[in-house]
């Protein structure tokens, strides 16, 4: 057996399987901890080492061979579990993890860490484990746990396979006999593991219905009522009763009957809990592990299949419908498939916020405690679903966030109380869906952002601020490359890098950063995303010849202009006003170097979208309407095109480019031009009518 084919199936399952433990000692509860907990900790531990040890994994089977005998010990109460305990253990997991990314890159892992961690468990084992267990220095734990006889069997499997199945058993007890037997291979094991670890292991190289695990029954007897009664006998001694012995009264076989009923009816009971045990593992097992090159080769050929879908619309359209009534009823219902099969194929890349945010509460406890701060992390929102190209990109950016918000946010303990606040700060992650997006927010209650302080270092910093400025424009400055208001610089923060990272990640995602802030009562950052990258509900606006789309999530409404809220600030900028705000006006036409069919700038369509956390308004020829768009990617299959995100095909078959708002904005404002809208717009300076 090539056992290189199963190396892949391992790495996924260890990283499920280190995460899992990651996230069970981060929930124990230190003063009374829970047993289920401790023997998943443990079974994940055995599942790697027999998983480690079937590939020959050496130091990753070392390491957890001796974390799983202190996990041992630990379930078996011979082990006090302590925060330092735990510490260590989620140093051990690290150091694991280390290890199964040193094997899938094909290298050796560290030496030096895995002779550190093993050191620090053998120091536990010596120390902290009850000596009444034969303890050996590296925690191992003497060979008096209770065995059973089981017979393992193996289906489907080629003879020049089994002998490595075999081996990999005798790592985990005593083989007494095997053999092939009918349509299966068959091993007799004496072991101290249960069946569940033994299944757990086998699974990394068949299928778990290429695995069958029972007890092996009593040897047979001679035929006979010796052998029944005898059979009897047994099962009520293991349910603790007495027999009397034959020479006592009739009373004697009255009550051994009533006995033998309930014994036999506990084992009915037993058998239906195991059918029904069956059942739902096999529904716990009924998945399939896809590649995402696969599925993401399914959305582009959906995606195609919608674009050739709009274009019959758009031939449909032109049709007379009292002759071609069958075939437009056609399309309508082609339509609405398509439709339901590209939600059921998007639905395949959807993950929870579960897997974004289980990766936080490890991050919280070390950071909270390096910072001498007490920090209670909640998440809300864990089931909401976002596409998992997103899933993966939005991490790092929410990591910056949270420590942002653990180290300049939330107060140390004593600050807390003196302001009258509890001690313990409270952070939270929450996710929801908002339309066609999806609402991610980190919050703290800690001390908020100080606005003066803010504007001080901004004019320390040259750039041209106003005391006039709203709070939300504020709040976007330390947004801006290098800006840092920590007092030190640390390995955590205050070297001005991070935010900036942050709102350029989410707008390459094609999101926005919005900031809420009370002084006194902590911030509320909120990550505006759309739930997929592939498909966009878009507005197509035309300008000249040209249709482009924007994102409907960053349009907040569409006016025609009129002369008397048209107004121009000195430099020539053109302003409108609405609502008693003045916002500046963007020409397409000019941004993107096209010749617009009306040079009349009364009497067009002003689009006012958001984009960076301002508000400005896009000026175009007409509305064309709404639709969803599958989204192309310009820069891979052509080059960056300045102000464009990406690009569609239409209907009729034409090439539509999506506008990226934040660049459109950059390309039309010079600097100067920006720092005068920034500081004379909210001045309100004294406005020439265009």
């Amino acid at each position: 057996m090539d056992m290189s084919d199963f190396y892949s199936t391992f790495f996924q399952e260890a990283d499920e399987l280190l995460t899992d433990m990651e996230n069970y000692l981060l929930s124990l509860d230190l003063d009374d901890p829970d047993s289920e907990q401790v023997n998943a900790i443990f079974r994940a531990a055995h599942s790697i080492k027999g998983g480690a040890g079937t590939f020959g994994f050496d130091l990753l089977q070392q390491t957890t061979h001796i974390l799983e005998n202190l996990l041992d010990h630990a379930r078996q109460d011979e082990l006090t579990l302590t925060k330092e305990i735990v510490d260590l253990f989620l140093k051990t997991k690290d150091v694991l993890m280390d290890q199964v990314e040193a094997y899938r890159s094909e290298t050796t892992p560290e030496q030096d860490a895995y002779e550190e961690i093993c050191h620090l468990l053998d120091e536990v084992g010596k120390n902290e484990v009850r000596k009444d267990r034969g303890v050996s220095g590296t925690g191992h734990v003497s060979e008096d746990t209770a065995s059973s006889c089981l017979a393992v069997l193996f289906k489907g499997v080629g003879e020049e396979d089994v002998q490595s199945l075999v081996d990999e058993l005798d790592n985990l007890g005593s083989i007494s006999s095997q053999g092939k037997k009918d349509d299966y291979y068959e091993v007799i094991l004496e072991t101290s593991v249960t069946a569940d670890d033994i299944e757990a292991v086998m699974c990394f190289i068949l299928d778990s219905e290429q695995i069958e695990i029972h007890p092996v029954s009593a040897a047979a007897e001679p035929e006979g009522s010796s052998q029944a009664e005898d059979s009897q006998n047994d099962e009520l001694a293991a349910a603790g009763i007495e027999l009397f012995s034959a020479e006592d009264d009739k009373k004697t076989e009255t009550v051994k009957q009533d006995v033998v009923q309930a014994v036999e009816a506990d084992k009915v009971v037993k058998a239906d809990k195991g059918k029904k045990a069956k059942k739902s593992a096999d529904t716990e097992n009924a998945s399939l592990r896809v590649a995402v090159d696969k599925i993401d080769q399914v959305i582009n050929l959906v995606g195609e299949l919608i674009i050739t879908q709009s274009m019959l619309n758009e031939v449909a359209s032109t049709l007379d419908r009292s002759e071609n009534d069958a075939l437009l009823n056609g399309i309508n219902l082609l339509q609405r498939n398509a439709r339901d099969l590209q939600d059921a194929v998007m639905s395949i890349r959807m993950l929870p916020m579960d897997y974004v945010f289980s990766r936080f509460p490890r991050l919280v406890r070390d950071l909270a405690g390096r910072l001498g701060k007490e920090i209670e992390l909640v998440t809300v929102g864990e089931s909401t679903e976002l596409d998992k190209g997103l899933t993966e990109r939005i991490i790092d950016p929410l990591t910056h966030l949270v420590r942002n918000s653990l180290d300049h946010g939330i107060e140390t303990p004593d600050i807390r109380e003196a302001l009258g606040k509890p001690r313990c700060g409270k952070l939270t992650l929450s996710a929801q869906h908002q339309g066609g997006n999806i609402l991610i927010e980190v919050s703290d209650d800690g001390g908020g952002l100080n606005r003066d302080k803010l504007l001080e270092k901004a004019r320390s910093s040259g750039m041209t601020v106003s005391d006039s400025m709203s709070d939300d424009e504020v709040w976007q400055l330390i947004f801006a490359p290098g800006f840092s208001t920590a007092e030190e610089v640390s390995d955590i923060s205050g070297r001005g890098v991070g935010m900036d990272v942050v709102k350029r990640n989410i707008q390459a995602m094609g999101g926005h950063v919005e900031i809420v802030s009370k002084t006194g009562q902590g911030t509320t950052t909120k990550i505006i995303l759309p739930l997929t990258l592939a498909i966009l509900d878009g507005m197509s606006v035309k300008v000249g010849s040209q249709v482009y789309i924007l994102p409907v999530s960053s349009v907040v409404e569409s006016l025609q202009l009129r002369e008397e809220n048209l107004y121009t600030l000195s430099g020539g900028i053109p302003l409108l006003k609405v609502r008693g705000e003045y916002f500046p006006v963007v020409l397409v036409s000019k941004a993107m170097g096209i010749e617009s069919a009306d040079k009349e700038i009364v009497g067009r369509i002003a689009v006012m979208v958001q984009g960076e956390g301002r508000r400005y308004a896009l000026l175009v020829d007409e509305l064309v309407g709404q639709q969803q768009v599958v989204v192309k990617n310009v820069e891979s299959n052509y080059r960056k095109i300045p102000g464009v995100s990406a690009a569609t095909i239409m209907g009729d078959g034409s090439v539509a480019f999506i506008l990226d708002l934040a660049d459109i904005y950059h390309i039309y404002f010079s600097e100067s031009q920006k720092n005068e809208i920034a500081v004379e717009k909210m001045d309100e300076p004294e406005l020439l009518t265009a």
